[in-house]
């Protein structure tokens, strides 16, 4: 009896901790999508994938270096405020993540020849945090009372794990090349070097950290004719091999010696490919607007396996079925005076993650960007840049008619049913120089 309940305590753990892994309830774009990679992509809503002219436009396509004729240097951060909230039969539950999440905004872009130039940025592209309190889904905060031997006489344990705390921390350092094919034309080409620096996942039956590096590519193109300006980037979907060590969190399971008190395990994050295509065009000679579309392949985040590493056997599963999804993007930029820029800034993302295999880990739905910023050049190659958005996701009222049961899984049933809300400011500081 107590063997039998210690696999099913350890089947419970692995699909605990497999479904925090990359599920973050990121607070700007679908899924755990943190698209913003400049000030200038805060205040524009990320719409720059067209834009030749400002420097914030590198890190969305590289292809902008080379219509740029002096080398820069950016330094920035992007700090993240986000909010959740879900309804559920136990009442009303608000998520406990941190207030506020820092990410960097490091772009450098080199002029090495007359049409060639070389970049390095670094940007926190996914991740961020969720925490929902125990006892936030009902049917996940049973527990048993069993009667064991002396001298553990009788003990209660969990029947079902309870999503408490995930963490992604995921930096994308990016070293790029870019060609300018002629005064209309610029190719670029570079590397993804990810680094998950942190993965947090706990339930209320034990915690998993760990940490790991993966590699992917991306293409840049820009074409410029007068007035208009025509983009695309791409960046691959690329394979992230985690490896960490689980710890139990209930002293009975350890008592119980049916469970180590840390087990190693591993498992391949897999990250969505990104296409962004835009069209910008110069209204005036100190207004321009841009429209972009993206679109990201969720399609690859589809299923999550733990794997021992003592055994090199599979622990445990989960399927995730996410579908690629669309984003529209809209930034004006306004020279308002010869030093000071303005930018205004609006996106509808939508989500990729459907009802069937719905998670709390990511309460996703449709988004609604709203962003605003400045640049002021204060001379001498130094200007400054501010930028906030705001992000508002659409109430997601989930109903599913799928029972949960202790052995069917947690995503896609009735164990998540609720009314679920977020939103999100985010605020972006940088400094510029060229030379």
């Amino acid at each position: 009896m107590h063997s039998r309940l210690a696999r099913s305590v350890a089947a419970a753990l692995a699909a605990g901790a497999i479904g925090t892994l990359g599920l973050q309830g990121s607070a700007h774009a679908s899924g755990f999508a943190l698209p913003e990679a400049s000030t200038a992509g805060i205040g524009t809503a990320n719409a720059l994938v067209a834009n030749p002219k400002d420097v914030g436009a590198i890190p969305y396509n590289a292809a902008a270096m080379g219509f740029h004729d002096k080398s820069s240097v950016a330094l920035g951060v992007l700090m993240i405020g986000p909010s959740f909230s879900v309804k559920t039969a136990s009442g009303n539950h608000e998520g406990t993540g941190a207030d506020w999440v820092a990410g960097p905004m490091i772009q450098a872009a080199i002029k090495v020849a007359d049409r060639w130039r070389v970049g390095l940025g670094l940007t926190a592209p996914f991740g961020l945090e969720t925490r929902w309190p125990y006892g936030t889904f009902p049917a996940l905060s049973q527990s048993a009372t069993l009667r064991l031997p002396a001298p553990l006489g009788t003990v209660t344990i969990p029947t079902a794990s309870h999503p408490t705390t995930s963490k992604l921390e995921i930096l994308d350092l990016a070293p790029t090349v870019a060609f300018r094919v002629n005064d209309s034309l610029s190719l670029a080409a570079g590397l993804d070097i990810y680094w998950v620096k942190s993965a947090e996942l706990n339930s209320n039956l034990g915690a998993m950290s760990g940490d790991g590096t993966g590699v992917g590519f991306n293409l840049g193109l820009m074409y410029r004719l007068k007035a208009l300006s025509l983009g695309a980037s791409f960046h691959s979907a690329p394979t992230i091999g985690l490896s960490g060590n689980f710890t139990p969190s209930n002293t009975t399971l350890v008592a119980l010696r049916r469970l180590p008190q840390g087990q190693p395990a591993s498992l391949d994050l897999n990250l969505p490919w990104r296409l962004q295509l835009g069209v910008r065009y110069e209204i005036t000679k100190e207004v321009a607007a841009e429209f972009d579309w993206s679109y990201t392949g969720w399609s690859k985040f589809d299923r999550l396996v733990v794997t021992g590493d003592r055994t090199g056997t599979q622990i445990s599963s989960e399927t995730n079925a996410w579908s690629n999804a669309n984003a529209y993007r809209l930034g004006l930029t306004w020279q308002v005076l010869p030093a000071t820029q303005l930018r205004l800034g609006y996106a509808y993302d939508e989500t990729g993650q459907g009802d069937d295999y719905f998670s709390a880990r990511v309460p996703d739905n449709n988004r609604q960007t709203f962003g605003i910023g400045v640049a002021q050049d204060l001379g001498r190659g130094f200007s400054v840049e501010a930028g906030y958005m705001y992000v508002m996701g659409e109430k997601r009222n989930y109903r599913s008619a799928v029972p949960y049961t202790a052995t069917s899984g947690v995503n896609g049933t009735t164990a998540l049913n609720g009314e679920y809300e977020m939103s999100a400011n985010l605020i972006g500081i940088e400094v510029v120089m060229t030379f």
